[in-house]
This record gives C-alpha cells, structure tokens and sequence, in this order.
C-alpha cells in the first residue's frame, strides 16, 4: 500500500500523478482550474525528491502558484481540502504564510481531523509561519547537518532535513520539509500522525539545534 501524498505547490503536471488541480482566487473567491505547466521549477523538485528511489507514493497535486505572486490562505486551504477529498494521508506544504487566517486554520483542522499527518515548511530563523506554526501540523526546515535522506530532531514538531535536492541545488526550509516527508513515505502507509512523530524521533541522526540556533526545549 502506497502513501497518497497531496503535494500543494507550484507543479501542476507531473507523469506519475494520480490527479492534479489548480486553484486561484480574484480577491472573493476560490475557483478550481485547469492544472498549468510549473512556473517556478520548486514545486517540480519537490515532486522528483518525493518520488524518486522507488518511493512508495501516488501524487495529488494541487497548484496553488500559476505565477511567481504568493499564493493566498484562501486558494491553500481549498487546495488542502482538495486533497482530503481525494484520499490523501499525507499532506506536503514546501511553503508558509506570514500571517495567521482562520480559512487556513480551519482547513488544517479539518485534515488533522480525519487523520492525515500534515507537514508544512519552517524557517531556521525569523517569525512562525503557517501552517507550520499550528500545534497539529510537524514543521520541516534545512538542516546543515543532515545529508540526504537523514532528518533531525529540533523541536516537539520541528524536524531538519537535507537541505539540497542534490548536489549543487540548495533550497532550505522548504527542501528540507520535503526531506520529512519523505521519510514520512518510508513508514507504513497510513501511519498515524502521532505515531509518525514517534517514528521520525527514533529515525533521528541529530537531536538539537544547529549551534547557530536558540536553545529549545523537547518536552
């Protein structure tokens, strides 16, 4: 049994996708389009770091970037309840939103509710984001520390992972949450959120922050 992943980012067609959506917004709704070409290439990366080694993954995208302009908390939380209708367990997010909106926080709810494990970007460094800062979703950033396929334990919810695609290719905070995810991909599929956090502490090969970090605290 495969891990059918909601990836919502910039990729709107991808070969191996099981189905793939667009969202966008004129400022009063939301309405569902046509999947378009990747404007950006991330969304594309994160897609071929999410499936390649024979990962044990079907491919929901939902593109909510059609153009190189941030994407809304509305269009992202239709896109988040997109992939809940379609089956999704796992839901991937390589972004975040600078402010806090009840459209997005009630999306997460509602996913968190059914049992999908969510897992969203966090910067190393500045001000949360979402939907990475709710309590119920497990943050992912870059870690220097960690080479491919190696992930880190920085919070209660907070986890580090390769911060390249591959060599050369360097992407932070969000290529280090799809690191999580991917590790996420390696357990049985449908594994339940909290048991997932269990099972990223146990897989972890660094627990702590880097030194340039703040102390935290794992309880």
């Amino acid at each position: 049994m495969n891990w059918r992943v909601g990836l919502i980012d910039s990729c709107g067609t991808w070969s191996g996708a099981v189905e793939a959506a667009a969202f966008v917004s004129d400022g009063s709704h939301v309405e569902r389009v046509s999947p378009a070409s990747d404007p950006t290439g991330h969304g594309s990366r994160i897609a071929a770091l999410l499936t390649e080694d024979g990962a044990r993954v079907e491919l929901l995208l939902a593109q909510v970037f059609l153009t190189a302009q941030p994407a809304s908390a509305a269009v992202v939380a239709a896109a988040v309840d997109w992939t809940v209708s379609r089956g999704a367990k796992l839901i991937h997010l390589s972004l975040g939103l600078a402010t806090d909106r009840a459209v997005l926080r009630a999306a997460v709810a509602r996913a968190m509710d059914s049992g999908i494990v969510t897992v969203a970007a966090m910067p190393a460094r500045g001000a949360p984001v979402y939907p990475a800062a709710y309590p119920s979703v497990i943050g992912g950033t870059g870690d220097a520390r960690c080479g491919p396929g190696e992930i880190s334990v920085l919070g209660p919810r907070l986890f580090g992972g390769c911060a390249a695609t591959a060599p050369g290719r360097r992407g932070g905070a969000s290529v280090g949450a799809a690191w999580v995810s991917k590790a996420i991909s390696s357990l049985p599929a449908g594994t339940q959120p909290e048991a997932v956090l269990e099972a990223l502490r146990e897989m972890a090969c660094h627990v702590g922050p880097e030194r340039h970090r703040e102390p935290f605290d794992l309880a």
